[in-house]
């Protein structure tokens, strides 16, 4: 367990917290199955620290907690006292449950494929399904051999919406590309990631989904270009003219709301997807960097044409948990 403290500008957590909500201090724990170096639970991490380092919270972390044990820290944390844990119950569901009901004090924000539980328990997942849209776009656009390989994790909801929304995007604009899916069975393995990716290369792809990190590797030795997913990859994993644009996900504004919410004694069960998707400044996607003028000027239009209409509501990016299969 450790503190930590990262600055982020006040500015920005000004726009995100109301006045009232910044009146004292509370503790939040993190705790998390990764190494806070692996991206997904980076993106809690972050954004926990940038509120420490701005003095609105004290912020103290366990990583990685296997699943058998989790249940055991969380209520540890919970009887220290701490007024907001975040965290992740994905296969702990039922039990991740059970502890928020015996701490009706503390509230919970917990990772989760179901919805928010009791008076005490929301939930959030991984919604940057609508930046995946946009980045198929641009896929569809660039390959030349029309045929696109998607590397990732493990073929869950969280993981499957993305994939099919680049798809989706994709097939947009170029109706005869075909896509190779495959999984790897970890959430970190960049040499096993690599591996497939090889393979998806040999099998004639020249586009990558890098969900996981060993793609962009793969990527740069065949000499093809790749997307990122949740960090920016393009300037976070050796990305450079290999990474054409990366699906980011902000945690800032949905665990500022949760603070804000605590701190009001306001906090209730809710579901927080609407706080990780673009409107409000949960998703985005990255700058094109030295793909900026590589990238057909057409496409660019219409990424940024349809992204307006998102942020607007005016265009819906539909949420597709099934499993993607591969078309070749």
């Amino acid at each position: 367990m450790k503190t930590a403290a990262w600055c982020v500008t006040a500015a920005f957590l000004l726009a995100l917290m109301p006045l009232s909500a910044m009146a004292e201090k509370i503790t939040v724990a993190g705790i998390y199955t990764q190494p806070i170096q692996q991206k997904w639970d980076a993106a809690l991490h972050r954004a926990l620290d940038s509120l420490a380092g701005q003095g609105e919270i004290d912020y103290v972390y366990s990583e990685k907690v296997a699943n058998t044990d989790y249940i055991r820290v969380l209520r540890e944390y919970a009887e220290s006292g701490v007024d907001l844990i975040v965290g992740e119950a994905f296969g702990i569901s039922r039990e991740a449950r059970k502890v928020a009901d015996d701490y009706p004090e503390v509230a919970f924000l917990m990772g989760d494929s179901f919805g928010p539980h009791g008076t005490n328990m929301s939930v959030f997942d991984n919604y940057i399904h609508e930046p995946c849209y946009l980045m198929g776009i641009i896929a569809g656009t660039m390959t030349t051999t029309n045929k696109i390989g998607m590397v990732g994790g493990y073929p869950i909801g969280e993981v499957n919406r993305l994939f099919n929304a680049f798809m989706a995007g994709a097939s947009s604009v170029n109706p005869d590309v075909a896509f190779k899916v495959s999984f790897i069975g970890s959430w970190y393995d960049p040499p096993k990631a690599k591996e497939f990716a090889y393979a998806q290369v040999e099998a004639g792809v020249d586009v990558l989904y890098a969900e996981r990190a060993g793609v962009v590797d793969a990527a740069r030795e065949k000499g093809i270009i790749a997307f990122g997913n949740v960090n920016d990859m393009n300037k976070e994993e050796n990305g450079t003219d290999v990474v054409v644009a990366s699906a980011l996900w902000h945690m800032e504004p949905a665990i500022s709301h949760a603070v804000a919410l605590v701190k009001a004694g306001e906090f209730t069960a809710e579901d927080y997807k609407e706080w990780t998707m673009m409107a409000k400044g949960g998703a985005s996607l990255s700058p094109y960097y030295e793909f900026e003028e590589r990238i057909p000027a057409a496409a660019k239009e219409q990424v940024e044409q349809i992204a307006a209409a998102i942020m607007a509501g005016e265009f819906v990016v539909e949420i597709n948990d099934e499993e993607p299969k591969s078309t070749f």
